[in-house]
This record gives C-alpha cells, sequence and structure tokens, in this order.
C-alpha cells in the first residue's frame, strides 16, 4: 500500500517539474513585450517633401530625410518619397496640373487623378499602416507664381488636409514642417527666406496635426553654426561645407544636421516617435 501512494504521488509531481523546466530547443524562448523576432520595422516613417527633403541623385543637392533614417533604431524604417522641383500639388496630381489658371488664380487641375507616388502610400497592402508616421514638407516651390508650380494659400491648406485625413483614416499620424529656410545674411545675422509659415500652422490647427517649425529652427542652426556673414560664395568655409555651390540646397553635412535638428523637435514637442530615436 505505501508503494502505491508513493507511486501516485511521483506521477503528480513529475509534470510539475516538466512544465516548469526551461524550453526545449524546438520552443523559443519568450520575446520581449512589445517585439516582433524575425518581422518587419514596427513602425515606417513615410516622407513627402521637395529637393531639400529628397533622396540625393548627386552628390550634392543632398535632402535632410536621406540621412533620417539611421537616428532611428531598427524598429523604424524611413520611406522617403519626396521628389525635387515640386510644389505639394504637382506632388500629389503630376502631370495632371495644368499651365492655365482657373478664376481663382488658381492652376487647373484635370483629371484630379493623384500620382502613383501618393497612390502606394495610400495602397492598402503596401502602403501606410496603423501605428505609421507622414512627415510633409512643402512651400518652397509652392511659391512660383507660374504653373504648374503654383499654389496659393487656400489650396495650399486645403491639400494639407487632405493628406492629413488621409493619414489618420488609416491610423497613421501626419507631421507638418515648415519649409527649411536658404541661407541669407542680414549682416551678421541669418534670417528666414520662406512663405507657407502661417498656412501651414493654420492648416496644423485646423487638422489637430502637430507642427514642426522647422523654417525657424533651420535659420536658428545657421545662426548657431555663424555661416553669417556670406559674400554670396557657396564654396568656401562653413557654408560650403554646409551647402551646394547655391543658397538652398544641402551638402551631405548640412542635410545630416537638418536631419538632427528635426530629431531633436520630435524629443522637445513629445512627439511619440521620438521614442523611437537612438
Amino acid at each position: 500500500m505505501k508503494k502505491r501512494v508513493l507511486a501516485l504521488a511521483a506521477l503528480v509531481v513529475l509534470p510539475l517539474f516538466t512544465a516548469a523546466g526551461p524550453a526545449s530547443a524546438d520552443e523559443p524562448a519568450c520575446a520581449p513585450a512589445g517585439s516582433a523576432p524575425g518581422s518587419a520595422a514596427a513602425v515606417k516613417v513615410w516622407l513627402a517633401g521637395d529637393s531639400t527633403m529628397a533622396d540625393p541623385r548627386t552628390s550634392c543637392p543632398v535632402g535632410w530625410g536621406s540621412r533620417f533614417d539611421p537616428l532611428f533604431t531598427g524598429d523604424v524604417t524611413v520611406v522617403n518619397s519626396a521628389v525635387a522641383g515640386r510644389s505639394i500639388q504637382t506632388w500629389l496630381y503630376e502631370s495632371n496640373v495644368q499651365n492655365t489658371k482657373d478664376a481663382a488664380d488658381e492652376c487647373v487641375v484635370s483629371p484630379r487623378t493623384f500620382h502613383q507616388r501618393w497612390q502606394a502610400m495610400l495602397d492598402p497592402a503596401a502602403g501606410m499602416k496603423a501605428g505609421d508616421y507622414l512627415m510633409i514638407q512643402f512651400g518652397i516651390n509652392d511659391g512660383s507664381r507660374d504653373c504648374p508650380r503654383h499654389v496659393g494659400s487656400a489650396r495650399y491648406r486645403e491639400l494639407l488636409g487632405l493628406m492629413a485625413k488621409a493619414a489618420k483614416d488609416r491610423g497613421v499620424t501626419p507631421i507638418f514642417l515648415t519649409p527649411v529656410s536658404a541661407i541669407r545674411c542680414s549682416g551678421s545675422t541669418a534670417v528666414g527666406t520662406r512663405g507657407f509659415l502661417t498656412e501651414t500652422a493654420d492648416a496644423g490647427r485646423a487638422a489637430g496635426v502637430t507642427v514642426i517649425d522647422l523654417h525657424k529652427l533651420s535659420y536658428t542652426l545657421y545662426n548657431a553654426l555663424k555661416l553669417c556673414p556670406n559674400d554670396g560664395d557657396y564654396t568656401k568655409g562653413p557654408v560650403g561645407a554646409f551647402f551646394c555651390n547655391d543658397h538652398t540646397h544641402f551638402e551631405a553635412a548640412g542635410a545630416e544636421q537638418i536631419a538632427r535638428v528635426v530629431a531633436k523637435a520630435l524629443r522637445d514637442q513629445r512627439i511619440p516617435l521620438s521614442n523611437y530615436l537612438k
């Protein structure tokens, strides 16, 4: 009888020790909370903008967006869809923006069919997903008087709102950026050079979107680096190291510094994307 009791006890205890033991080689250990081993990056940051943001095609210019990805952990992938020379309207409606204006002094868009670059972002399978971010920076080429690049204030706000709504409808967080400043000196002080600042801020308030004032942050950086005064020669000294041989586009070193300014703004403004910065 005593042996039978002991045998039964062993049958009960043995499974307990087996369950508590280490996982076998065929059973992977539990992953840390929030991670997804073997999966793609958890978050994508989609960029829409102009040449000051775009990936380089030559050694200069280099857009700051091309230097953004290395500032994040491996949980983030930056998808840079910025294109040189585009206003917000030509970026959205490439080839459908006409060279004529309507009664409201806006370039005629016909047909109102989105360009493939925006359609790709909207694609349910491969485009923006819930938890992603969309960063939008225009306002440089938009100030042209002539079509197709010309965009008026009301249309500019409208199109920013359109993009923000499309992002939010997909669970994506949009962020607006004012246009990065070119270098212009007033004596020994770098001053702002761009328009569409009020329009960007207004569109942000109307759509409930965070705005990074990259315009102000950029010329503040130029002052910190003492890029002024400048005699108009953009090929030498600190200005030559930062800008191409013009007053607008960046060398690789300048693009990297602008990217870091944007990253710092994410932290300073407590935008959740900053949690993924290195």
